[in-house]
């Protein structure tokens, strides 16, 4: 690894092993800003599943956070349900180091809505299943002993509203188990009364340049606020809110070269170091751009070219698995950080260089990872409604009614919105302007795709405004597979099981966004052996088969990219629930050799660079 990588993980070690050894996942959970004093909260806590209404008064048992109710790994596996409200207790005593801070109590994601107490008196709420959020506790604090924390869950996962993604209570075919309550890590952090709050770097390519923004809470009159980038050691720093860091000789960050600078930002009063977080950043660019090697002369013998998707302005292929982030024992929840990079590793393994993270949002070190490791993120917002009337017909009819609409395919014209009411509207710009937020930090997210196969999509223009709005500095995928409203940067297309583009746009990049989903079933290794396992294209019998339809698909895709493909994606990952579509097994089992697989997928990204009309004779 680069220096500043092995350093910045040498660091995170050194404050793993302040944590208690036996508890799940106890790094720690925010990599771009990290503070020495902090204790991980994860492990065995009370629970209860209560009627929504009722009081707290005794556990039913023990769940093991931060995993869902409904996983095995949570010790619980009970599904919630609508009605139901889970509820969460323990005990936890504060450092006595820490006395005369503040004392944050963190949540990295608790799905959906979350009231919190400290010693009986309320905390907050927040509602949201994928963003992270805090409560500064400090003044509900007992001066000494053991404090009482108390959290109450409701989700109505698609019997409600909110964005769910994959999430139904009847799972079947590409829908999934329910996850209710915390599933990313609880942790509290003393802090002082003035603090970094937050920090955005953006790195401008064609300058050589970083701009920093950094928020802070209770500046005082002259209190500095200190900047510096660090390239194993400083290379420049600067002093303010808003600062502009020069960088000469740029290393710019790519899949081939995953360079990360250390940022470090201070508060200082006086002279003194008041606050100070660690963080990181790169320096890389994302953009779209025409491809002078395809023009060819349209009817009015206009020369026409494609446009491409180029990162630090080289036009590079995106080929990626469609990633769901879905755990045979943890379902939203990873069981271990190792087991969170393992399919990172992975997908950089089998020769890809993007991922397009589906309908899900992932801890903060997945995408810590991705950064560390080189690989591009396409980030999906997770749907609040689908098209499955198998589903609708279990749900309260106004929800059914909400979600219902056309799904356009392959045509600009017939696709139409959802009749989604505007407290949903609301809520959806809620949680997916809190989603943008706490990623647009990571440099390995390049595009945002805010609507899938137009499940609960609404009001796509002003959407792909809002989107571009939070985060000007990447592209927009406005409607992954269909229900275009060429609001956005891409076009992109879906079309199962082999690769095609039915349709095309010129003014935009054109894209495959979902295709494969070639079916294989390790014996032994299905989630479900009596379930109605499944592939898009049916079930191969024999791993030749396998290895000689992905390659195949292949071939055309090539031919695809020849002719203005830009990226595309397959199907997928791992296999899920009841899908046997994936390049590994549920478990984790790999279905076809990895060195065979990485020479499809390089010789695929590479065609790019090849000339359609050279090979054509034109």
């Amino acid at each position: 690894m680069k220096r500043l990588t092995t350093l910045l993980a040498l660091t995170l070690c050194c404050f793993i092993s302040r944590a208690q050894a036996d508890i799940p996942l106890p790094e720690y959970p925010r990599p771009q800003m990290v503070r020495p004093q902090w204790s991980n909260l994860n492990g065995q806590w009370n629970y209860a599943i209560l009627d929504k209404d009722e009081a707290y008064e005794a556990p039913q048992g023990t769940i093991v956070v931060p995993f869902a109710a409904e996983s095995k790994l949570s010790g619980v596996q009970r599904q919630v349900g609508p009605d139901k409200a889970l509820w969460y207790q323990r005990s936890f005593t504060v450092p006595r180091q820490w006395k005369g801070k503040r004392v944050l109590l963190h949540f990295g994601a608790v799905d959906w809505q979350a009231d919190i107490w400290v010693n009986g008196q309320k905390a907050g709420v927040h509602t949201g299943g994928y963003a992270p959020f805090s409560f500064d506790i400090t003044d509900l604090l007992k001066n000494s002993g053991t404090q009482d924390l108390k959290v109450k869950v409701l989700d109505a996962t698609d019997q409600g509203w909110q964005p769910r993604g994959k999430q139904v209570a009847h799972p079947r075919s590409i829908w999934y188990t329910p996850v209710t309550g915390i599933w990313q890590t609880v942790w509290m952090e003393a802090v002082p009364e003035t603090r970094v709050l937050s920090y955005l770097a953006v790195a401008d390519v064609d300058k050589s340049s970083l701009s920093v923004h950094v928020d802070a809470h209770n500046l005082q009159a002259g209190d500095q606020v200190r900047i510096e980038l660090r390239d194993g050691e400083p290379i420049c720093s600067a002093e303010g809110t808003d600062v502009v860091l020069s960088v000469a000789n740029p290393k710019l960050w790519s899949p081939s070269s995953p360079y990360l600078y250390g940022l470090d930002i201070s508060i200082l009063r006086k002279g003194k170091v008041i606050d100070q977080v660690a963080g990181y950043t790169a320096i890389r660019k994302i953009a779209a751009k025409m491809d002078t090697d395809t023009f060819e002369k349209d009817m009015d013998g206009v020369r026409q070219g494609s446009k491409r998707l180029a990162l630090n302005n080289e036009i590079l292929f995106q080929f990626g698995p469609l990633d769901q982030g879905w755990w045979p024992d943890g379902l939203y929840t990873a069981p271990t950080d190792e087991a969170l990079r393992f399919d990172i590793e992975k997908t950089k393994e089998w020769g890809f260089n993007m991922i397009r993270k589906h309908i899900k949002v992932e801890p903060a070190r997945w995408y810590y990872w991705c950064d560390v490791l080189g690989i591009m993120v396409w980030q999906d917002m997770p749907c609040i409604a689908d098209h499955s009337k198998t589903n609708s017909e279990t749900r309260p009819a106004e929800i059914g009614d909400a979600q219902r609409n056309v799904w356009a395919l392959n045509s600009f014209c017939g696709g139409t919105d959802c009749k989604v009411p505007d407290e949903w509207k609301k809520n959806y710009y809620k949680e997916w302007g809190e989603i943008i937020d706490c990623l647009k930090g990571f440099p390995c997210i390049v595009v945002w795709v805010p609507f899938n196969e137009g499940w609960g999509q609404f009001d796509t223009e002003e959407v792909v405004k809002f989107t571009k709005e939070k985060d000007p500095t990447r592209l927009v995928n406005e409607a992954s597979g269909g229900n275009f409203h060429l609001a956005g940067d891409i076009l992109d297309v879906h079309h199962y099981p082999e690769p095609r583009l039915n349709i095309f746009d010129r003014t935009k990049v054109n894209v495959l966004g979902e295709y494969g989903g070639i079916g294989y079933l390790v014996e032994g290794h299905i989630w479900k052996p009596e379930g109605k396992n499944w592939g898009y294209s049916g079930l191969c019998k024999t791993t030749d088969d396998l290895l000689k339809r992905y390659q195949m698909y292949a071939e055309r895709l090539k031919a695809m990219i020849d002719f203005g493909c830009a990226a595309a994606v397959y199907t997928q990952t791992t296999d899920v629930e009841l899908e046997l579509n994936g390049l590994m097994a549920y478990d984790r089992v790999e279905k076809l050799d990895a060195s065979l697989l990485r020479a499809i997928n390089q010789d695929v990204i590479k065609s790019q660079e090849s000339n359609w009309i050279t090979k054509l004779g034109k």
